[in-house]
Formats: structure tokens, sequence, C-alpha cells
């Protein structure tokens, strides 16, 4: 078979590659194309043209990338996952490779070779992929080979966000308007890929080495990869950039078929033309937008009616108005009449110079002006106000919103709502007699704006118009959700495959478009609630298709004016007449001449006043005055034209200040116990002042690591573990590396578990990041710790325990030869100091108030963590306010002030929040005060309690802005916010009673409901929760376990639940209410129950979701019960017996040993489905059988279930057995984890899985190790190894059942999963899985698993310490086991989960870690004079 041919096919998110080789593994032809989705028809042309080539002759064959599992499936040829087909071609042809870096059009990978074998994939965000080079492109009028070129001239970075693409857009838009170079810019960009990539992905592993670079964008962009190799220190020869970088995958699957059945090439052929589109598996589909051409039409003339007259510019005379509005990507000018018409209307791209085009605007109004008009007043708004006014000498300056609502009230009086959709914002404002009463606007996420669609239209190679066209009569469009709009693509992919028409999706994506603006931005529960007029504007609507999805998704008509466009500017016009009329001076705005004269130039400097140092942009025009952006405090704006502004207390400095530049450490030779280390961060910034002094009184100098910056957080970011970790958590790492920098001689960062009391109703514990991020720390820094040789001390301690702190510290210092008697002297000094601290800046911020109330001036209550401080982390908001007029004050400076008398909707159960409940109460009382509360991206508490602040301030008439940042440091959108609010604050009529206090009633389930109300609670787990019924009949409740109603509930769940909940709340909550609304129940007669774990993790917090919930659902009267060990929420009616109990662990034992024999069963069975029919027949029996719940069939039942399912008829074959870890219900629940346990089964593993008892057994530790080492008592302590040894009984025929089997793994005690975990990290993590996680994966590598797979709601923080912060560590104990975290939320496309699972079984089954002979000469890919095509014949 000499001449065997070897085909390889890649089809990938935008492109498909072909490469055909030889036996020698030559590349005799490769081609690549951009398949513009029609993906069929392009791989039929490729192969076309491969056999014109080659004739027919005998052929392998295999398919890789993400587009062709269903192809492969479908023509039954092999398909090779494409990491492992890009690891194949570099093993072969560079075999010097350490790691392989791959970016393609919406994916990264980065591959370890050397040190154990290692794959990351990106996850849930597309970030740093060829998807956002192309649009950053598009944004600077230029294509990815044209970024490059301008990249190539750059001088200097800037800050772009690096997490999301859309995030980046909004800082390069700033930056344009700003007036940055497009070189600049462009490299900038590709700077913030390279961050992205290495953050998102290395989590924690450095990248070594040799590095080979493949895919598109690092082929084709040689500057990309120069500054990868720029951040990574490479030298010229640890760079491997192969020719045709972009065909490699390609060649690895051609490689990958050498062991393939040969086929004959035509016959390949003649499949590939019948394959049939529809037996490729469907999306799901919603319905078209119009159902006939007579509904269309009738649309049609109904928007028609809401126009502006225009008037005759050459015959007008009199005073003209002008309005401007800079926006993002758009500049529209409107010059009005006396009389309100339009007499000349502008509407452009601004092409990234907003100057230049309003210039060139304005001068072509001039030339149009008769003599009789002159221009009367002349305004602008939107984000290049402050250049363009100061450049045109405008009169007026106004933020957006505000412009939108005069043009809107002039179209519709009494408009109550107005939702803006523009190029990457969405803004929309509800209004009340005419007076703004909120404001909200995309803050993190600019999927569902109108630049998404030009995007994706420019993506396929047509207008915008025609696109929207298309989708008017779409028959059936795609359902895409509401996420990431990079990673709609994927989902506008796989619908592709299927066949869906171009019309399906661009009518998939408008509705998109509205459903993100609906319950992301907006977060609609009840249309009814939007108000009465509603108002649409924004370019974005000029889109019929759009306007009528929103028609279609509210179920109301709403006003779309003929100038959608150009309201912005409308209205700046109708501003700046009511001006003119006031005062009658005529506008200042540059005469003709000076406008031909104006010219600016640009030059950037930093500003180094501070340690900020900010990059400031600095705009001279030809008369010498100067325009400086880019600053975030005054100062670096001094001799700029901007106006300065009056002094007012600004709290965060003040605070920042006393916390930490008011202590002098001690001199070096005063100091004879050397220095001990202390970072900057997290819960320093509450604790510093007590352990500064504690350290300086035992003699030893004490050192802070410098304040944070961009440069701190780049020091040491390939060590951050999770990408989803919050900005604040991700800059310890950096802190860390600053110390060992210093050559401190020991590093001190103790893990605090509860924070100080705060008037809490519940707990005072800290975040689980705050709690546990030291010894994320230890896990992921453990090389640099020691190849520094500092001591790194992170015990847990009980800081909150004036009696236990002092045992405590003496037994962990006794290792630093430290006496007990100082330590204690040393503790009360500390002590003393703490509560110095906190009396000083009670007394100081109660001054800052009483100087408001005195002088008359209002206050901005900054709410956040106590690390918000960080200037860093905040972005220089503080110096934003205080340059508004207004001053700023903390949350725990006012918080003290407040009294909380009532109740709370959720458990008050985290320490610092507690703070901002009662700040929040204080403000709610005082009318010169305002709240502003500032969110880290990632932050999940806060989806719990930002709608708890909301509550309050809403109680008494009051706006709550919220403000999500990141390492992102643009100012734009937060700047139009405050604006906002301050015009709010300047016009909100008075209010003449004061408000009563909020306080939070729930309803109450009565011994009466026990009798007549049916009880719904949500089925977490299908093999456990039927077993839970028989407990429930017994004490006569009438219980119904809710099935999953799959979609339904989760979009039930986003539209009534914060987004930014986890993944189990937003389906839990979602299955209750879509039941409650399902019509089949009573609500009279209808409770909810839900279970509550009462640690420091969310799941405590569901009920607060859920109560919030049902409010808005108007269901506020349906009683909630708790299933809870805790005594938590209390209701008369809910009291069960010990017979309860009883039943339910007996439940919980058996559902535990169906699904360890079930799991252990199924994958060999020799006949299919014998192990599911005996599962029934067993689950069945035991519900039956816990009506008596005796101990005698309890036991009888185990040993003969156990002994069934043993004599199973089973196949010899080896399977890799697969690990399943990770959070409770995404681990249990089919539905929640996309049936990962099928399909493992179905791709030939086995699952193992530890059982729910598990789960109990971990969380009743708690109090042993809270008795040893924190505040917990002697009394709790006993209690739990009491129900452990109780629990233990209970499992005792199952333990002894399968000991004996022949089958089944014995069962590990908990002591024992618990010694094995303390190897590694403290048993203090006690947040959601907290330590049992780590305990759980290290248990089931014990029992043989040689994969591990971690699955965990996106962002949940204690995965992001005790699971993805752990897998550094874990690997390097087992070098031979894979572990691949998996995140889940309700958008995660499933392709990308089944990708990377499908990665991790390819590593196991193939165990690619087989040595490589180095001594032969690798062979070169490409011969001369082959040749790669880049389009096909025609």
């Amino acid at each position: 078979m000499k001449d065997l041919l070897h085909i390889g096919i890649d089809i990938g998110s935008t492109t498909v590659k072909i490469a055909v080789l030889d036996n020698l593994k030559h590349c005799l032809h490769a081609c690549y194309v951009r398949h513009y989705t029609d993906i069929r028809q392009k791989v039929w042309d490729l192969l076309e043209n491969a056999y014109e080539i080659f004739g027919d002759r005998q052929i392998t064959m295999a398919i890789t990338g993400s587009g062709g599992i269903a192809l492969a499936d479908y023509l039954g040829i092999t398909f090779i996952q494409e990491v492992i087909a890009g690891t194949k071609a570099v093993r072969t042809y560079h075999p010097q490779s350490d790691v392989i870096i791959e970016l393609g059009g919406e994916d990264a990978k980065i591959t370890y070779l050397t040190g154990g074998n290692e794959h990351r994939m990106n996850g849930n965000c597309a970030g740093g992929t060829g998807a956002v080079i192309d649009q950053m492109a598009t944004l600077l009028h230029t294509d990815a080979s044209g970024l490059n070129a301008l990249a190539e001239k750059a001088d200097t970075l800037y800050p772009i966000a690096a997490r999301c693409g859309v995030f980046a857009k909004t800082d390069v838009q700033a930056l344009m308007n700003d007036g940055a170079s497009k070189e600049n810019v462009a490299a900038s960009v590709f700077q913030s890929i390279v961050l992205q990539t290495i953050t998102g992905l290395a989590c924690g592993r450095p990248i070594r080495g040799t590095v080979c670079f493949l895919g598109g964008p690092l082929t084709f962009l040689p500057q990309l990869r120069k500054q990868f190799a720029e951040t990574l220190h490479l030298t010229p020869e640890q760079v491997v950039a192969p020719e045709n970088a972009q065909v490699y995958v390609a060649i690895g699957a051609a490689l990958g078929s050498f062991q393939e059945k040969p086929l004959s090439f035509m016959n390949l052929m003649g499949q590939l033309r019948n394959v049939d589109e529809s037996s490729l598996a469907k999306s799901d589909r919603v319905e078209p937008l119009f159902a006939s051409q007579a509904e269309f039409d009738e649309f049609r003339s109904r928007h028609g009616q809401h126009t502006i007259p225009s008037g005759d510019l050459a015959a007008y005379s009199g005073p003209c108005y002008l309005g401007v509005d800079a926006g993002s990507t758009t500049i529209k000018v409107v010059l009005l009449s006396e009389d309100n018409k339009i007499l000349y209307s502008h509407y452009q791209n601004n092409e990234g110079s907003p100057l230049a085009a309003a210039k060139k605007i304005i001068t072509e109004i001039y030339s149009l002006m008769p003599p009789g008009a002159f221009i009367a007043k002349a305004g602008i708004t939107g984000y290049g106000e402050f250049l363009l006014k100061e450049a045109l000498h405008l009169d007026l300056g106004e933020v957006e919103t505000i412009a939108h609502y005069q043009a809107a009230a002039h179209f519709c009086p009494d408009v109550d709502f107005i939702l803006d959709i523009g190029g990457q914002d969405m803004k929309c404002s509800r209004l009340k007699d005419g007076h703004i009463e909120d404001i909200l606007l995309n803050e993190a996420c600019s999927s569902g704006c109108g630049s998404f669609l030009d995007t994706f239209a420019k993506s396929l190679n047509l207008s915008i118009q025609d696109f929207a066209k298309a989708a008017l009569f779409a028959e059936s469009p795609i359902d895409l959700g509401s996420r990431c709009t990079v990673f709609m693509n994927s989902k506008v992919k796989q619908a592709q495959k299927e066949g869906a028409t171009l019309a399906d999706i661009s009518a998939g994506l408008s509705y998109s478009v509205i459903k993100n603006a609906l319950y992301k931005v907006i977060k609609v529960k009840d249309p009814e609630k939007l108000g009465k007029h509603i108002v649409v504007q924004g370019g974005t609507f000029y889109n019929d298709a759009v306007l009528r999805a929103f028609e279609k998704l509210l179920g109301r008509q709403v006003i779309r004016p003929a100038i959608a466009g150009l309201m912005g500017a409308f209205g700046m016009g109708l501003i700046c007449k009511d001006a003119y009329h006031r005062d009658h001076v005529r506008s200042t705005v540059l005469s003709p001449e000076e406008l031909s004269q104006l010219k600016v130039t640009t030059s950037i400097r930093h500003c180094g006043l501070c340690t900020n140092n900010c990059l400031l942009t600095v705009n001279t025009f030809n008369d010498g005055r100067s325009f400086i952006t880019g600053n975030r405090c005054e100062r670096g704006a001094a001799g700029s034209s901007g106006q300065k502004h009056k002094v007012l207390p600004n709290m965060y400095k003040v605070k920042y200040n006393r916390l930490f530049n008011h202590y002098k450490p001690l001199a070096a030779e005063n100091a004879p116990r050397g220095t001990v280390g202390i970072p900057r961060v997290l819960n320093m910034y509450e604790d510093y002042p007590f352990w500064f002094t504690f350290f300086t009184k035992l003699g030893y100098r004490v050192v802070l690591s410098d304040p944070s910056s961009k440069k701190i957080f780049q020091k040491a970011m390939d060590t951050v573990p999770s990408d989803s970790a919050c900005y604040p958590a991700k800059l310890v790492h950096g802190h860390i590396e600053n110390l060992l920098e210093k050559k401190v001689d020991r590093i001190f960062y103790p893990c605090i578990q509860n924070g100080p009391k705060e008037g809490s109703k519940d707990n005072t514990f800290n975040c689980p990041m705050v709690m546990s991020y030291p010894e994320v720390i230890r896990n992921n820094m453990a090389e640099r710790l020691s190849d520094t040789n500092t001591l790194y001390l992170c015990p847990f301690l009980p800081l909150n325990d004036k009696d236990r702190i002092v045992p405590r510290l003496q037994e962990e210092l006794r290792v630093w030869g430290l006496g007990k008697d100082e330590i204690k002297k040393a503790c009360q000094a500390a002590w003393q100091e703490e509560t110095d601290y906190k009396e000083q800046y009670y007394a100081m911020t109660k001054a800052a108030l009483d100087m408001l109330e005195k002088k008359g001036e209002r206050g901005i209550v900054l709410s956040g963590r106590p690390y918000h401080v960080d200037p860093e982390i905040n972005h220089g908001i503080p110096e934003l306010i205080n340059s508004l007029g207004l001053a700023v004050l903390t949350e725990d400076g006012v918080a003290p002030l407040g009294q909380f008398p009532g109740h709370l909707r959720v458990v008050d159960q985290w320490s610092y929040h507690s703070r901002l409940y009662r700040a929040a109460q204080y403000v709610q009382q005082h009318k010169n005060l305002e709240l502003v509360e500032l969110n880290s991206f990632g932050c999940g508490l806060d989806a719990i309690v930002a709608d708890q602040v909301q509550d309050i301030l809403a109680h008494g008439h009051k706006i709550h802005t919220l403000l999500k940042i990141d390492e992102g440091s643009n100012l734009g959108a937060i700047r139009i916010r405050l604006r906002s609010l301050l015009f709010v604050m300047n016009h909100r009529q008075p209010v003449t009673v004061k408000p009563e206090p909020y306080s939070y009633t729930k309803a109450i389930f009565t011994k009466q409901n026990k009798a007549d109300n049916v009880i719904l609670a949500p089925s977490m787990t299908p093999i456990h929760f039927p077993l839970f019924k028989p407990a429930f009949d017994h004490e006569g409740y009438r219980v119904e376990m809710i099935p999953h109603q799959g979609q339904k509930a989760i979009d039930t769940g986003l539209a009534y639940i914060h987004n930014d909940a986890c993944y189990p709340a937003i389906m839990s909550l979602g299955q209750i209410i879509t039941a409650l609304k399902s019509g089949k129940y009573d609500l009279k007669h209808t409770s909810v129950m839900i279970s509550q774990t009462g640690g420091c993790c969310r799941a405590t917090n569901y009920i607060g979701m859920i109560r919030k919930a049902l409010t808005d659902a108007n269901l506020g009267d349906v009683p909630i019960l708790s299933l809870n060990m805790k005594g938590m929420n209390k209701q008369p009616g809910f009291q069960p017996s010990i017979g309860f109990w009883h039943r339910l662990v007996m439940g919980m034992i058996y559902g535990d040993a169906l699904q360890q024999v079930l799991y252990r069963t199924r994958p060999y069975e020799k006949v299919k489905g014998t192990a599911e029919a005996l599962f029934k027949k067993w689950q069945d029996k035991c519900t039956v059988d816990l009506a008596h719940a005796d101990r005698h069939t309890f036991v009888k039942n185990i040993r003969a279930m156990i002994d069934e399912f043993d004599h199973i008829d089973m196949t010899d074959e080896k399977k890799p057995r697969i690990g399943l870890v990770g959070e409770i219900y995404v681990k249990f629940h089919p539905i929640a984890n996309n049936h990962i346990v099928r399909m493992i089964e179905e791709e030939g593993g086995e699952i193992i899985v530890s059982g729910l008892a598990d789960f109990f057994f971990y969380g009743l530790l708690d109090d042993q190790f809270r008795h040893k080492y924190l505040s917990g008592s002697w009394w709790s302590s006993f209690k739990s190894k009491s129900l452990v040894k109780l629990l233990e009984w209970y499992r005792k025929p199952y333990r002894e059942a399968v000991a004996q089997s022949a089958h089944f793994d014995p069962i590990t005690s908990i002591y024992d999963i618990a010694d094995e975990a303390r190897k590694f990290l403290s048993l203090g993590h006690e947040a959601g899985e907290g330590w049992f996680l780590t305990g759980d994966m290290i248990d089931l590598i014990h029992r043989g698993a040689r994969d591990v797979v971690c699955l965990q709601p996106w962002a949940c923080l204690p995965n992001h310490v005790t699971g993805k912060g752990m897998i550094k560590t874990l690997k390097a104990a087992f070098p031979e086991t894979n572990i691949v975290a998996i995140d889940y939320d309700p958008s995660a496309s499933s392709v990308n989960q089944t990708n990377r699972l499908k990665l991790m079984l390819t590593s196991t089954f193939e165990n690619i870690r087989e040595p490589l002979n180095t001594s032969e000469k690798p062979t070169l890919p490409f011969l001369k004079g082959v040749h790669l095509n880049e389009a096909l014949k025609e």
C-alpha cells in the first residue's frame, strides 16, 4: 500500500483545514478556508479539490475540531480530539517543544508536554481568542493583519481588560475617544490577549522551556507571537513557529489516521454527498417573528407614525439649536429650529476619531446655514462629551441618560420606561412623575448590544441591513439563549451544522439581543411592571427584527421614534433650546474660521504624582489650551482647562492612610528578631493594625508589601489557579511575590474564619475567599516560597475570640521560639490598637457627617468590602465622586451609626455584609446621603447581598447604584451612572415623611397548613430523592418532588434570580417557580421546601433568594420551609419527629448503595438494561419498605441488593475509572451536569463517586475542628463525634456488605478521608464542599481513578480554594492522574464541555505519556515546493 494517502480534516469554529500525508509523514497538499458556517459544503469542496489532484486512491481519514463531531459520527470516521491532534503533529515534527500554545477562532489551548502531561482549554469565556482579535480589528477599521502592522510601530502599552473581549472593546473605545494612537491601541490589544491566555489558562502552572505556537492568529500575526515571547521571557531558540502552523491540527488528524482501516476515496465522496442534514442533532427553535406578510405590514405602518417634521435650512432664519451625541462608536448631530423641526441631521461612524468627525460636520452646517440663521446654543452628550466640549467651545454638556429622557418625553409625555440599545451599551431608565427613578446599564458584558450584531454580520460577509432583513421571515429561528456573545458563535455553529439557514440565525440573534436586555440588564420578572408607556431607541432598534422580538417577548406594543438613533442629539437640541430661552446668550461654539484653524496634538505621559502613576493622554489645542484625560484625580489635570472643584471629605483616602501609613515599623537595629512580611491584601484591610502592633511588640520589623498596581498583579499572575476568581483575590499572588523580592525572613498571612461581630443577626463568617485564600497561596506558590527559602505561616485563627486567640497564637508561634507570656502581652496591646483605630475612624466619620449636615453638603456612602479602599481595586471611583461635588464615606464608618431592629429577607451570615445592611438603613433615613455599592466581578456573595441592600434602599425611595469593577479601569460607564444619580438627587421630589425602617415579614406555615398544604420540593438527585418521600409521608406532610423541567426551569430561574447567583440556585429555584406558575396547584394551599446547610457558602441563603423571587412573582404569601440541622428558619407547622430523621437517613443510605452498585455494573453488563431494571426494582422496593423502616428489613434489603448486583453477568474488559467530585447539586443531578455519567459511560469509562452521606459526615466534622483550633465549644465537638458514630451505625450494613462483595469498593471512613486531606490543606475550609472536595479527590485516586472531573458552578467561591486551587498540588502528588475542572452555568456551551471531557478521556485511553525517541531526526512536514492553497479553485 505504498501509495496509501492519509487525510486529516480540521473543522474549526471559523475555518476548515485539510492535510494530505504520504506514508513518510510528508504533507503533499494542504488547504485552509473560512467556512462562513456552511461546513458541509466546504468539506465537500476541499475533498473534491484533493480528489482532483490525487484521483481515486486508498485513503485513511480522521476528523478533528470542535465543528467535526457530528459529521464524524455520521460518516463513521474516527474523531480525534483537536488538542490530541495538535500534540501529535508537534511531537512528530518538533519534539524539542515543552509547551504548545494554540489560539483558534474562539478557543485557546495550552498543552504541557514535559513534566506531567496536561491540557488546558478555555472554559466559559472566549476572552483572548481569534474572535476577539477580529472584533478589535473591526473597531480600528482594519483586519487582523492590519492590526499586526499597526502594532509593530507602537511605543506605549495601555492597560486593556484582558478578561472579556467586550470589556476590552470598551477600553479600546475609550482610548480612541481620548485620542490614543491606533498603533498603541493595536499593540495593547495584543498584550491583553497574551495576558488573558496566560492568566486564563496557565492557572498556576508556569510556562517554561521551548514553546511551539499553533493556530491561525499566532501563525499570521508575528507581532502577537513576539509579544508572547517577550512576556514569557523566551529566547529566540525557545520559540518554535512552524511554517503553515494553521494546518498542524489537520496534519495531526492525518497522523492519527495511520492505524485506521483504508477505504476508497470515491466511496467516501459518495457518502458525503448523501449526508442527510436532518439526521444531525437539532437545536431548540423559537417561533417566527412574523406569521404573515399582513402582520408585517401592520407592524410597519404602526411604527411609521412617530416622526419629526423636517424644516428647510436654506430658507430658515432665526436661532438654531445644535445637539451633538458623541457615542462609543458613532457620532450623531441634529440641528433644531425654533419650532422643533429638524433642519439638519447626521449619523456616522466616528472612525475612531470623534473630534475630526465633529469638526467636519459642524463645518458642513456652517456652509449650509443662510445668513439669517445663527447657532443660539450648542450642547453635547455621550462618551466624547468632555474632549469635544473643550475643543469646540460648546455651551452645554449633559449625561446621555438625561438627553435621551428629554427626547423620549417629546414623543410620549407620560413615558415611564426607556430602553436604549446602542453600539456597546444598553441603558434603561424607569420614570415616575417625570423623574428618573432608576437607571440600569449593562455593567460587565455587552452581549446583546448593537455592535455584536454588526460584528456577526461582518463575519458572514453581509451588511447589517441584509442580515436584519433575512430575519424577518425566518421560518424557525434558533434559540440562542442569553449569554456571552463570543459563545453565541459556538451555539450558532452548532445550529449551522444542523442546517439552520442564515435567516434562522439572524432571527435567533435578534431574539437573543432582547433576551439579554430583558433578563440580564433589566432583569424583567413581569412585563406589566416595566411600565405603561415604553419608548425604545438607539441605532439597534432601526433593526425591525430586534424591535419585533422585543414586542413578542414582552407581549406589549412599544413606541419606536423614526429618529431612534438620533435621540441623544435630538434631546440635547431640546436642552439647548431651554437654556437659550432662559439666558438669551449666544453660543460660544467656534466660528468657521476658528474651526478651520483648530489643530490638536496628542501626547502621552505618566502623571507620576502618586503611586497610581496614571497614563495621561494630553490633547493640546493650537490656541494653547490643553485637555487631559486618563487621570483619576484632580492633580494630574493641573494646567488642563477642565474646572477645579471644592474640597470635600474622601473617607476612602483617609481610611487607607490611617490603616497603613500611620504605622512605622521598627528600624532594623531595633528589631532583634528579624522581619515578618505581611501582604497588603483582603483581610489585612480589616486586621492590619492588630497584626502590625502584635509583631512590633514582639520585636519584629513588619514589612508591608507595596501598594497594589497592575505591575504587582502581573508579577505572579501565572500562579493564579482560577480564572474566574475576583480581582482582589488575584492580586494576592503579586503581593506575596513582592514580599519575596523584599527578601523578608518569614511571611505571616492567617486564615480568619469569622470577622468582627458587626451587629449581625445570624453569623459572622468571612467570605470564603477572604477566609481561605492564604492556603491557595501555599498550594500555588510553593515553588517560589521554597526557592527563596521563606517561612510561610497561614494558620486558621479565632481572631474574633479574645480568649481563644492567645493560646492559639502560642501554639502556632512556638516554632518561632516565642514565650507564652510575651505573646499574651503583645496580644493585649494589639487588641487595644485595633479598638483605638476603629474608635478614631468612627469619630472621623462622625465629624465628616456633622460637617456635611452643617454646610448642607451631600455625600455618597461608597459601600464595599474593606479591601475596596485599595486604589488599584476601586480605580479612583472615590475621586470621581468627589469631582462631582459629593463627599465620600465608607460603609464601615457609617454602619455603627445605623440601627437595625427589624428582620432581613436574607440570612445575615457574613461579617462584612452585615455592615452594608446597617449602612443602607442609615442612608435610607438621611436625605443628604445616597449609597453606591462596589462589586468585584465574580463576587458570588454579592448576588445575595446586592438585592437585599436594594430592598432596604427602595423602602426609603432611594436609588441603588451598583458598580461592577474588575481589573479593567475604564470609568466611562461608571461616570454615566454617577452623573445620572447626581441628576436624580438634584431633581427628586423632596420626601416629606421620614420613611419607616425596613423590615421583612415572612409567610408562616401553621399547624393547620400541615393538614391542607401541598409542599413542593425540587428534586436534587434522581437516585436519592424518591427515597426521601416516605419520611415526609410518615409525618403526614404532603410533599411532591418536582421533577426538573429542563431548559424551562433554567429560563425561569434566570428571570427571577440574580444572574450572578450560582447555577444550583438558578436551577432549583427555577424548578420551584415553574411549578408554582404551572397552574397545577392551588396557590392558597401550597408551600415550598428547600434545604439549607447553615455554613458560609451561598447555599445557606437560597432561602433569601427564593423569598425575593416569590415576592417578585406575586407569590409572596407562599410559606417556605427549610430542611436543616441547625434550627434555622423555624416554622410552627414544621417540626418533624425522630421517626422522620430515621427514615431520611435510611433513605440516604439506600440511595448511596444503589448509586454505587449501578455505576459499577452498568458499564460492564453483558445484556444492556440489566442493571437499570434491577435498579428500578430495588428503588421501588426500598421506597415501600421505608414506610415501616425497621432495622431488620433494612439490613436484609441492603445485603440482598448488593448480592444481586454482584451477580449480574459482566464482561471482564478493563475500562478506565473516572472520579466525579464537586458541588453536590451539579455532581448528582444529570440535568445540571449535562448527563456527564451517561456521556462517560458511552465513551467507554466507568464513573466512581462518593455517596451523599459523605457530605453530611464532612459537615459534622466542622465542630471538632472549631473546638480544637477556633472558638468552638467542647459540647458541640462531643455532639459531633456522637452523631458521626450514629450515622456510621446506619451505614454499617452497607459497609459490611460491600466489603464482602466481589465487585464493589469498600467504604472509606470520613476520618480517613480527613487524614488524607490534612496532608495538603487545613480542615478549616468548611465553605461549600470545603476540604471534603480535596479529600474526595484523593480517596477516588486511591480507589483507582485515572481521571478526576471536578464539577463546579461557575465562580463557586469555595471551589476556587479547595477545587481549582488544589489541582496543582494534587497533580504533583499523583502525577499519573489527570484532574479536569469543568464550570457549569446556565449557558455553558455543552460542545465546549464535551470537548474538554473527550480530551481527558483520549489522554487516558492513549496514555500519551510514552517517552519519545529523541535520537532520530524529526521529519519535516513540508517538502520544498508544496504550497498551501489559501483559496479553492472557484
